[in-house]
């Protein structure tokens, strides 16, 4: 027995133990949580001159980084932001173009360039053309001036009000989406390589039933992903064109203006206009996935007897999240020991 008065700690397994049981057993429930503990942070772009973030394009040459842009009344901009923290690592200032008029878009090429669309139309479709800027992304981030080319683009059916801009990251070829026009927004192709010496006309090749603020292609070209302020879409891109595969979801944001795949395009980032905007993350699964992510998911993976049996992650199936019965007891299993060092430590402490 015990002494009455002070009761001291009983003989037996002291305290450190239950509380090794109980670290233990949140190190199995974390562990059971699978890739979801990879998945990327959002961040706020902190730079109080970025107040009007209308395009976002993550950067092929710098991990972990995002390129983007202000709307309307900036100048000739585009600023490089880290997202481990928010900070802006690099201006870019590009000279040898005229002044910009309204824009709206970035994407990265697989030649290495980023495009800038100066594509919107703030008097509703009544220009006559429009620009698409283009510069090598720099190997350092400094700030820097750069020469970029300019490009006048114009489109087959007259005057259009556009927001997003995207590169084919196999193809290089670029495509507009229009905001909405006559009804409903549409998709446009640019010609196979743009000329800075002439006009370059963008035809009409899908209609579009989205009130589209940007757009981009997964890394491995097989996604499309086109978002408006409350909604957005994704399609299977085959053969040049898009197939609908249904709605993804977006975050409540104060003006949902941008979007970009991760670099693994498992995620889509979504960005917004204002000042200290937040840039958040939603994860994608199924369908959705494009098809590099998907084949990951398929490849075979030794289990841990050595068995040699094939296993896929969550999400790898168009219907949701495959069962996993292993996960399952490794649930029951952490649990389980959790309670039992929850009670073990209570009744130590009476």
């Amino acid at each position: 027995m015990c002494a009455a008065v002070r009761r001291p700690r009983c003989p037996g397994r002291p305290l450190p133990y239950a509380a090794g049981v109980a670290a233990a057993a949140l190190a199995l429930l974390t562990a059971a949580g699978g890739p979801a503990a990879a998945d990327p942070a959002g961040f706020t772009l902190t730079d109080p001159r970025i107040t009007e973030s209308s395009g976002l394009a993550a950067s092929r040459a710098h991990p972990g980084v995002y390129w983007t842009h202000n709307d309307s009344d900036d100048g000739p901009y585009v600023y490089a932001v880290d997202a481990a923290t928010g900070r802006t690592v690099a201006t870019i200032t590009l000279r040898g173009i005229g002044t910009p008029r309204d824009v709206e878009a970035v994407s990265v090429g697989p030649d290495g360039r980023i495009y800038v669309g100066d594509i919107g139309d703030n008097l509703g479709g009544s220009w006559d053309h429009v620009w698409i800027y283009r510069f090598p992304e720099p190997a350092q981030l400094r700030d820097a001036t750069v020469t970029a080319e300019q490009f006048t683009v114009r489109y087959a059916d007259g005057p259009r009000d556009a927001e997003a801009l995207m590169v084919h990251p196999r193809t290089g070829r670029v495509y507009l989406v229009s905001k909405k026009q006559g009804g409903g927004a549409a998709l446009y192709e640019g010609p196979a390589h743009l000329s800075a010496s002439g006009d370059n006309t963008f035809h009409k090749v899908a209609p579009i039933d989205l009130w589209v603020t940007d757009g981009a292609f997964s890394p491995d070209g097989t996604r499309l992903v086109l978002r408006g302020y409350f909604g957005a879409r994704m399609y299977r891109w085959r053969d040049g064109r898009p197939q609908d595969l249904g709605g993804v979801p977006v975050p409540l944001q104060r003006q949902g203006e941008s979007v970009s795949f991760t670099p693994d395009g498992r995620t889509l980032m979504y960005g917004s206009e204002g000042r200290d905007s937040q840039v958040e993350p939603v994860a994608l699964s199924g369908e959705q996935l494009p098809d590099a992510a998907r084949r990951d998911d398929d490849a075979p993976q030794d289990d841990a007897s050595g068995g040699g049996a094939t296993a896929g992650r969550p999400g790898d199936r168009a219907g949701g999240t495959a069962p996993s019965y292993g996960k399952g007891a490794l649930v029951l299993a952490g649990a389980t020991a959790l309670v039992l060092a929850i009670r073990s430590l209570l009744r130590r402490r009476r």
